[in-house]
């Protein structure tokens, strides 16, 4: 399998505070990734890098074919976020436009499509996470599950090479969750490629291929779920104490 995404030796410092120390991970085409770790382990920050939202100070990032690092000129962005979709826990939609206008408003400013076009990928994501009966609604309108699941469709309109998504679930009550949690299991069905920051571990060990643990910004332990089900360090095993 091809490779989607390559961290290597990345250092990320935020003032004194260097919340990444030398992290090296690979992600293939078509592989699910799951990130856990307690707060402040540098997982969000570590997704955030691979988008460019947070600039590496060491190391070297390669990410849909676009490599990007400490030393290397910045170059345009505007690619990169076309072939990587990234959802935050908050879901960040225009609350003046409605759920079409926020699905197409960057492939008719970024990609240019037509007025028509844009519409026929909306309609088609918005089946993709099963709220195409909202395709008129306001954000005000709709519950924090499909505020989400719009969020999503949001990220998939772009066509992306890659999905991120960072602790999706974290705002929203159990009902929610197991909204947004099947339209991402049917994603991973598909064939999409995904990184997850997730605090749901039973999530993380049904859909991930692999986990990583991250602890004080260093990669700790990684393997598939049964690395969670027999963590090999203390720091996992109280970690997993707390959240299983």
């Amino acid at each position: 399998m091809s490779e989607i995404v390559r961290l290597t030796n990345v250092h990320k410092w935020f003032g004194n505070n260097h919340v990444l120390q030398g992290i090296d991970l690979s992600v293939a085409k078509g592989e699910i990734v799951a990130i856990i770790g307690q707060s402040g382990s540098g997982k969000s920050t570590a997704l955030r890098c691979m988008d460019h939202l947070e600039q590496i100070n060491e190391g070297e990032i390669t990410v849909c074919g676009h490599t990007f690092g400490a030393h290397i000129p910045r170059k345009n962005l505007k690619q990169l976020r076309q072939d990587v979709g990234i959802v935050f826990q908050s879901y960040n939609l225009f609350p003046h436009l409605t759920v079409e206008q926020n699905i197409t408003l960057a492939p008719r400013s970024v990609r240019k499509i037509s007025k028509p076009k844009a519409h026929d990928i909306a309609v088609a994501v918005l089946n993709e996470v099963g709220l195409i009966d909202k395709i008129s609604c306001y954000p005000e309108q709709l519950s924090g599950g499909q505020q989400q699941r719009v969020a999503i469709a949001r990220s998939l309109a772009m066509g992306p090479r890659l999905m991120l998504f960072d602790e999706v679930t974290s705002a929203l009550d159990p009902q929610l969750t197991g909204e947004v949690l099947r339209v991402i299991e049917k994603l991973a069905g598909e064939g999409m490629t995904m990184v997850l920051v997730t605090h749901e571990m039973a999530f993380a060990m049904k859909l991930a291929h692999r986990i990583i643990f991250m602890h004080e910004g260093k990669i700790h332990e990684w393997g598939d779920a049964d690395m969670l089900r027999n963590p090999k360090t203390p720091e996992l095993r109280q970690f997993v104490s707390n959240g299983l």
